[in-house]
């Protein structure tokens, strides 16, 4: 599988792009004036404490406070990359935090729609290889890694070294070991180790100078976080199409990945980056609703608030042997399909996929299969269950950052974010009630109705009758009036 990572760097955003085998199937964007803030540290403020909910809102220098959880105030020692699931005794929130407290947090998710930032006080720095946290006196290793002699070998190498490390850092810690790390020599991942004590050290001097709400410590900016998260040996190029980015990666990669040095170009041509696998084009696909399939069949996605909703569809798609053969082949390649939107479009929470109904035990088998195997590739945390008995395919991916909508996209103002308007009819109707509404509470001699080009063209055409009743019914006169800035579903009705 070829892989490459394309950055598109410009004063005002930076996009990044993840292609395999030519077709993009990540995408992220960070804008200077919204920038994404997961990872960051802060010396925040506790404003309100919530003993109804175990939680607290927490003032760190944003427009909105942000929201931890009890549990998030605990200290935890987490063995992987993965977060336990498993019950938790959850203390009082009140015997954890007080009004007008100083705590120092990170953020683990950020503003998402009318939600705050949410927060954790249990702090944890990445690098390339392995995630430190402080005050954790815990090795954990990724569960990507699957093989039990690799697993063994990193672990040994990280607690041999902080073994030996103990007495000579004055942050003590626990390491998580990322899934970037398989295969890494010692060297890199001690490296790595000094790296991270240096930087914590740094961060817990800060601590105790700056008063809260302050920032403690940033995120590296995307372009470097690219490399550090997403460039693997698979990766065959990563392009740059900024000469004075280009270099600032450079500086990171030969102090921390020099074996991936000669994977990283700058990007000089005419043409734009993201011209290169028609990458704008499948951007704005992806805010579309409707996901054609190759075969003819199509695929529905819809992103509520509660969560997002999935439907397929065989469309076209007539198929060649028998029915249920026409669904099987529909439903696999909508599986394929999804779980590649999933990623581009960043879709986190709650996801309930509504396959076409199979008869066949093991085609149901088969699709589930098949989406399970393709969410591997995600570099989200995802879970799946099986086929409910409604035909329903549940499933989670975890939601740190907006996704690629709400980023670029905003509730419409016409329909408020409905998807839809009234017909012209509805509006009509709705004049006809107003104008019975008004001549009960007023004496006038006449009305003007004031309302876009096809509410009015409906009402002296179509519904012209039912006018004509209407100034029989009230003994009034009613005139209309185009407004061309009105909206379908805006009228006004004045008394002359």
């Amino acid at each position: 599988m070829s892989e490459e990572i394309l950055i598109n760097v410009t004063p005002v955003e930076t996009r990044v792009a993840l292609v395999e085998n030519g077709m993009l199937q990540e995408a992220y964007i960070e804008r200077a004036s919204r920038k994404g803030i997961v990872g960051n540290i802060y010396k925040g403020k506790v404003v309100r404490v919530l003993p109804g909910m175990e939680a607290a809102f927490v003032d760190i220098g944003l427009a909105r406070a942000a929201f931890i959880h009890a549990s998030d105030v605990v200290t935890s020692q987490p063995g992987s990359d993965d977060i336990s699931d498993g019950p938790r005794v959850v203390p009082d929130i009140r015997t954890l935090l007080r009004e007008g407290q100083s705590l120092v947090v990170q953020v683990t998710k950020d503003p998402i729609g009318t939600k705050g930032a949410r927060l954790t006080t249990q702090l944890s720095i990445p690098s390339r290889y392995l995630v430190f946290m402080p005050g954790v006196n815990h090795i954990g290793i990724s569960q990507r890694i699957e093989d039990d002699a690799e697993r063994a070998r990193l672990k040994a190498i990280v607690d041999g070294a902080a073994s030996e490390q103990a007495s000579s850092v004055a942050i003590q810690g626990g390491y998580i070991i990322r899934t970037a790390a398989e295969a890494a020599s010692a060297d890199d991942l001690t490296a790595d180790m000094k790296y991270l004590h240096r930087l914590g050290q740094s961060i817990n001097e800060r601590m105790g100078k700056v008063q809260a709400p302050a920032v403690i410590y940033q995120d590296l900016p995307l372009f470097i976080r690219t490399i550090r998260d997403l460039i693997r040996p698979q990766t065959e190029k990563v392009r740059i199409d900024s000469r004075e980015s280009h270099q600032r990666v450079m500086e990171f990669v030969h102090e921390f990945v020099s074996e991936f040095a000669d994977k990283v170009e700058y990007y000089p041509g005419e043409r734009p980056i993201f011209d290169l696998y028609s990458v704008e084009d499948e951007i704005q696909k992806a805010l579309s609703r409707k996901v054609q399939l190759k075969s003819g069949g199509y695929v529905i996605i819809d992103q509520t608030e509660a969560m997002t909703t999935i439907d397929i569809n065989t469309g076209a798609f007539v198929g060649h042997r028998n029915l249920e053969e026409t669904i099987f082949k529909t439903n696999l390649e909508a599986a394929r399909a999804i779980s590649r939107q999933l990623r581009l479009r960043n879709l986190g929470g709650i996801i309930i996929i509504d396959f076409i109904d199979m008869d066949d035990a093991e085609h149901k088998r088969q699709v589930h299969r098949m989406l399970e195997k393709m969410l591997e590739r995600d570099h989200a945390k995802t879970k799946i269950t099986g086929v409910s008995e409604l035909g329903l395919v549940e499933m989670t991916r975890k939601r740190t950052t907006e996704s690629l909508g709400q980023v670029l996209c905003e509730p419409c103002p016409i329909c408020d974010g409905r998807g839809f308007l009234k017909t012209g009819e509805t509006v009509c109707y709705e004049i006809f009630r107003e104008i019975l509404r008004v001549n009960r509470a007023y004496d006038t001699e006449s009305y003007l109705v004031m309302a876009s080009q096809s509410v009015v063209d409906l009402l002296v055409d179509e519904e012209s009758d039912n006018v004509a009743d209407l100034e029989t019914f009230i003994c009034k006169t009613i005139r209309f009036q185009v407004e061309p800035f009105y909206s379908q579903e805006q009228y006004d009705v004045v008394l002359l």
